[in-house]
């Protein structure tokens, strides 16, 4: 009799020792990071620090690819020249009364003796600037076209002469600084036409036209003021200064030194305005002597313009 061969089913036990087999996993995969770009390939983007510029602050917020413009006839002043020392006694005059008074044009040495005549021999000059636009903001593309305007308006007008008459405080429109000026009194009708000649370009590109009843002035000096107040807002405060020093009544330097930080208001002390009798203290005591003809006079002879930080100039018709 043929004998059949058992088959063996798997028992319970076996089905216990059998090892599931997971499926392999995927390799993350791992990102690499992007080098970080070289300081010198990141756009310069200009920090408005008005420690780095005597407490000056930008009254006007920087935009890429803007311009800053304005339009002005130089007036050369030799350092050899009577106009010169006047401008210099002038302003030490001025800084005694307004300790925070900043010199335009002027160095120390010509500051601390006005009166040496050996310290004015040396050559050069002073170059101030009569204005003839408000400050103008260009984009990239108008630059070119504006040049050409200013370089018609230079063709269009013979130099002149002209000359000083007055002295004045003189605000800029944010009243964010005060300027001790020398106000032009011969050739003002020339300046205005100049000015004029201006007009139809800031109209083109939508800018604020030259004032209505225009004041041209050279600056000379200048100082901050405090909060943009009115002369007639802030009387009251102005009284309770001290002619000889700047600093309000509760000094900030305390505060200062009690945390530890410096106090930017007494790093850059500002003032309400100019005394009220320093302009007419100053006209008397110079004033005469500014209207002399060969003292004051100047010529002008040619009109630039600034753009940035770009210069061109163009002669005024012989």
């Amino acid at each position: 009799m043929r004998k059949t061969a058992l088959v063996e089913y798997p028992s319970s036990e076996d089905e216990e020792r059998q090892v599931v087999v997971e499926p392999p996993r995927k390799k993350r995969q791992v990102q690499m990071k992007l080098p970080s770009l070289s300081a010198h390939l990141l756009p310069q983007v200009p920090i408005d620090n008005p420690s780095l510029h005597q407490g000056r602050k930008r009254t006007t917020p920087h935009v890429d690819g803007q311009f800053a413009a304005y339009v002005y006839v130089p007036v050369q002043v030799p350092k050899r020249s009577r106009l010169f020392r006047l401008l210099c006694r002038i302003f030490a005059s001025a800084k005694r009364e307004v300790p925070t008074l900043h010199p335009i044009g002027f160095d120390l040495d010509d500051i601390a003796d006005p009166e040496n005549e050996d310290l004015h021999t040396k050559g050069g000059a002073v170059e101030l600037h009569v204005s003839l636009t408000r400050p103008t903001y260009l984009r990239a593309h108008q630059r070119e076209e504006y040049k050409r305007a200013v370089q018609a308006a230079a063709r269009s007008k013979q130099k002149f002469s002209a000359s000083f008459a007055t002295l004045s405080e003189l605000t800029n429109d944010e009243r964010t600084r005060t300027f001790l000026t020398l106000e032009v009194g011969g050739g003002h009708d020339d300046f205005k036409k100049l000015a004029e000649a201006l007009t139809p370009i800031l109209r083109s590109i939508r800018q604020k036209e030259f004032y209505d009843d225009p004041r041209f002035h050279v600056s000379i000096a200048w100082a901050l003021l405090n909060g943009g107040q009115s002369p007639a807002d802030d009387l009251e405060s102005r009284l309770r200064t001290d002619r000889t020093s700047t600093a309000p009544a509760r000094d900030p330097e305390d505060a200062a030194a009690a945390s530890g930080r410096a106090s930017p208001e007494a790093a850059f002390p500002t003032i309400p305005s100019f005394p009220s009798d320093l302009i007419p203290r100053l006209q008397e005591e110079f004033g005469r002597e500014l209207n002399v003809a060969n003292v004051s006079t100047f010529e002008a002879e040619e009109l630039d313009v600034r753009i940035g930080k770009e210069v061109r100039r163009w002669r005024l018709l012989v």
